[in-house]
């Protein structure tokens, strides 16, 4: 596993050490190497819409009905979701459903 940490601007994983700073091969983006270690130390923390701290495995319920852009599934609301991910990003909880594979914004869900 690489010590390297992924992309703070595009999330991707193609980046590589150059002198004093990290850079990214796929957006181009450069950031300070010591800004990546404290990044590491401080836990991001993410919250469901009632201000509750999530993490790995929780589940989750939805607070609000949910259109899938591109397609005609909608994710109802009160449907469960155990065993959430976390991941950076825009949309923090990737998660498994009957209707397949999702990444959600925190603030549509709540812990159960």
């Amino acid at each position: 596993m690489s010590t390297i940490p992924a992309c703070p601007q595009c999330s991707m994983e193609n980046t590589y050490p150059d002198g004093d700073n990290y850079v990214c091969a796929d957006c181009g983006h450069e950031w300070a190497a010591s800004a990546a270690a404290s990044d590491d130390d401080d836990a991001r923390v993410v919250k469901d819409a009632n201000g509750t701290v999530l993490q790995d495995g929780d589940a989750v319920v939805l607070i609000k009905d949910l259109k899938v852009k591109g397609s005609s599934i909608t994710l109802k609301q009160g449907s469960k979701v155990k065993s959430i991910r976390l991941v950076g990003g825009d949309h923090e909880v990737d998660c498994k459903m009957d209707a397949g594979n999702f990444m959600l914004k925190a603030c549509f869900l709540k812990k159960a």
